[in-house]
């Protein structure tokens, strides 16, 4: 169910799509795209975000995820493959208990 990019403790998605918040990528290559924020979960007491690109599909983008003292946030990539396969099992689990 997770792509390789990045995933998200209480996965709550919205009731409908029109109520859901949406954010757009930016990579290094300059392509953007436009991703439905799923939502902010836990694993291992570190706050993560799960996000589908272009509001649709089965992929999900899992990054590290981060509050800012001035109420923004940032996305972190998840650099370790061992991280990512935890998370990822973390959103897997929480994903089928929805």
């Amino acid at each position: 169910m997770a792509d390789n990019k990045k995933k998200n403790e209480s996965v709550n998605l919205p009731a409908e799509e029109d109520d859901a918040d949406y954010l757009t990528l930016e990579f290094d290559d300059g392509t953007q795209t436009e991703c439905m924020i799923l939502g902010v979960f836990d694993c291992e007491g570190k706050e993560y975000m799960a996000l589908v690109p272009d509001g649709e599909g089965e992929d999900v983008y899992l990054y590290g995820y981060k509050e800012n003292a001035d109420e923004t946030f940032e996305l972190l990539d998840i650099t370790s493959d061992e991280e990512f396969d935890r998370v990822a099992a973390e959103f897997d689990r929480l994903a089928i208990d929805e």
